[in-house]
């Protein structure tokens, strides 16, 4: 740790929760330099929804890379580009009856969340877009103004206009559909909001503190898109790719997203590689008008392949996740019950579940206890006040109980410390 404590500059975070040096991967589990073995309920913030290295999409790389296949190809035409989208195309698109071209923007979420927002501008001539409250889209500027965070946005160093924050689903709690406050501000020529060319969303905010989305609040933003001549951008980055069950994290809210942002876990292996789909009608980009070194990376195509024909071909891994996904929701909600003084609610969808602790400050206490105890999960929300519950997706049942069992003993040790440990006063 001494050369990257020396050596790597400030802005490094996770290194600080997690101050190991891991030397090997496998499945959901981590190993550091001096042998210990680490339970992952992180998944490379849902970038390793997989796990680490699958043996099947480690055969295919390696078998390319043996080939002499194109590493490099800017956005050449390459044999791996034509099987990726082929398989895209029949493993996933086809069984939606989606109808999308796939951009490839540059190599992470942010790109594809820029390219997104160019191209929806570009087609309604119009610069605002709305976001919503805690929403996370990325790190660049023009990802970072559709953004809640301030402490993230405060990093910009300049103001970022053409973007307005709206409330989230129950951003005000029961009672209050900020669906129908939207409706009636953009309805109404005095609110004073300039009409937008798009609105962008997660159905389920990730850093914003594992915030779910009512599947009806999602098909009356739909409407309103449609009522009011904007484009739905779906950022499906983190809550894509089975996160929360399905493939893609709105399908059983039974929508269709103008534009949707997919990346992270969709190389399959933690390799760089993200898509911007398109509705064909909106596909208006001038050849090389937004454009990038490394927006074809095939080494990732070939993994992605390789996950798609794996995992997705049939229901299993949905059906799994949703399936373990109650099991987890269920025990989380039986600590809490058994701990009424921890003031905390359990949500979340599939395995994108979160502990939202009224004291702020006892996330992060836990968390580390987690780790001290050979389980590495993150915080998440505006104080860092939610834990994470984000295993693999492959990880056994087994696992799963273990990971929850040294969450559970985390949680007693720092509310023992803080005298709230089966105390229901």
């Amino acid at each position: 740790m001494e050369i990257i404590n020396r050596l790597e500059s400030e802005v490094r975070g996770y290194v600080r929760s997690f101050p190991k040096v891991f030397t090997h991967a496998k499945a959901n589990k981590m190993t550091t330099e001096d042998g210990a073995e680490y339970l992952d309920f992180f998944s490379g913030a849902g970038a390793l929804n997989y796990g680490h290295n699958d043996e099947v999409m480690k055969k295919a790389l390696l078998d390319y890379i043996e080939s002499d296949g194109v590493t490099h190809g800017l956005d050449m035409a390459t044999d791996a580009k034509q099987q990726f989208l082929a398989t895209f195309e029949d493993v996933i698109m086809k069984p939606r009856n989606m109808e999308y071209k796939i951009q490839f923007p540059g190599p992470t979420g942010t790109n594809a969340v820029e390219a997104a927002l160019k191209i929806a501008r570009k087609v309604k001539k119009r610069d605002r877009v709305l976001f919503f409250t805690n929403a996370y889209h990325g790190m660049t500027l023009g990802a970072l103004a559709v953004t809640g965070n301030a402490s993230k946005r405060g990093g910009a160093g300049v103001n970022m206009p053409g973007a307005t924050p709206i409330p989230y689903s129950g951003y005000f709690g029961e009672g209050r559909d900020t669906a129908d406050d939207l409706d009636m501000m953009l309805s109404n020529s005095s609110s004073g909001l300039e009409k937008p060319a798009a609105i962008i969303l997660e159905t389920v905010q990730g850093e914003g503190g594992i915030n779910v989305a009512d599947f009806d609040w999602l098909k009356k933003i739909e409407a309103l898109c449609r009522k009011h001549d904007m484009l739905l951008i779906v950022d499906d980055i983190q809550a894509g790719v089975g996160r929360t069950g399905p493939f893609f994290s709105f399908e059983p809210a039974g929508i269709s997203p103008d534009i949707i942002t997919v990346s992270k876990s969709l190389s399959g292996y933690g390799l760089p590689l993200a898509i911007t789909m398109i509705k064909p009608e909106y596909d208006i980009w001038a050849p090389g008008e937004h454009n990038g070194t490394f927006r074809g990376n095939n080494h990732a195509f070939i993994t992605a392949m390789a996950a798609l024909n794996e995992y997705w071909r049939d229901d299993k891994l949905e059906k799994s996740v949703l399936r373990m996904s109650d099991r987890i929701q269920e025990r989380l909600n039986g600590i809490l019950s058994a701990n009424p003084a921890f003031k905390a609610e359990v949500r979340g969808r599939g395995f994108f579940i979160g502990i939202d602790c009224e004291q702020a400050e006892l996330a992060d206490e836990i968390a580390a206890e987690c780790f001290k105890n050979h389980l590495i999960c993150e915080t998440a929300g505006p104080d860092d006040n939610v834990i994470k519950v984000m295993p693999p997706l492959i990880s056994p049942d087994a696992d799963i109980e273990a990971g929850l069992d040294i969450l559970e003993t985390a949680i007693k040790t720092v509310l023992d410390k803080h005298g709230l440990l089966n105390n229901a006063a």
